[in-house]
């Protein structure tokens, strides 16, 4: 029989580097903390700058080295200036994380306003994927890259551009996998819904300050919901770990839903 690895080493992810992006707040430091805990360095990336020395800070502890980057990932510019300074020590792990999700009428959708969303949601995932590619082609990796629900069955009002930034997310992840497997990287999406986090804690408010017709929307996707709460970070977080590991060395192409069962109600 052949000798398998222990599961010790299987989820370890000691002496690999990984790159999350949004990762000051919500399910990016959730990321941030289980990478750190599971044995990675981390380069963490995101805009909010103080977020991110005081999520340093809390993951000193785990005795990994980590690295900050204040970066707005709507610029192609700054996302070339982060992969120069990562030269010839780039990550074996990259999670695109980042993402906004304002609500707008679509009919009061402008360009700026599209532009913008696509920028954080889309193009950057795609640039951080190209450079990652670019810079570890004849060693490969690993990618993750995160979807949403909102991407296969729309749901809420008001998040069209929202909705086909992400659809765009995992058609991204599709592509790049049946591309790039023969070159060693192993590329997935998880595809998260009814995550509590500061973000979506905010467009709670918004809805019921604000947006008072779409409370039966609210209310409707808390009765579809199986599980019948909402998702903690941290359950995000343990599925990137996994697919970040060798637990996963065989799912590559693969739309991982962390959603308590609404794609499936």
């Amino acid at each position: 029989m052949k000798v398998l690895k222990p599961l010790s080493e299987l989820i370890s992810l000691k002496g690999k580097k990984a790159l999350i992006t949004g990762s000051a707040l919500g399910i990016g430091k959730a990321m941030a903390y289980r990478f750190a805990e599971a044995g990675a360095d981390l380069e963490l990336v995101d805009i909010n700058e103080r977020g991110l020395r005081t999520l340093a800070e809390e993951l000193s502890k785990f005795k990994v080295e980590i690295n900050i980057h204040k970066v707005n990932l709507a610029s192609k510019e700054e996302i070339a200036a982060l992969w120069e300074d990562l030269k010839g020590k780039e990550p074996d792990i990259l999670v695109n994380n980042a993402g906004i999700y304002p609500f707008k009428d679509f009919l009061e959708v402008d360009d700026a306003f599209f532009n913008k969303v696509m920028d954080i949601n889309l193009k950057s995932a795609l640039l951080m994927c190209q450079h990652m590619i670019k810079s570890r082609l004849k060693r490969g990796g690993v990618i993750i890259n995160i979807g949403s629900i909102e991407a296969i069955i729309p749901f809420v009002e008001g998040m069209t551009p929202y909705s086909i930034s992400k659809a765009g997310v995992i058609a991204l992840t599709r592509s790049l996998a049946k591309e790039y497997g023969k070159n060693g990287f192993r590329i997935n999406a998880i595809i998260p819904g009814g995550i509590i986090t500061p973000g979506t804690k905010a467009v709670a408010k918004e809805i019921t300050q604000l947006r008072l017709s779409l409370l039966r929307t609210g209310v409707l996707f808390s009765t579809r919901l199986p599980l019948k709460r909402g998702g903690q970070p941290d359950e995000v977080a343990r599925i990137a770990v996994v697919l970040a590991s060798d637990l996963s060395s065989y799912v590559h192409g693969a739309l991982i839903p962390v959603d308590g069962g609404f794609l499936s109600a």
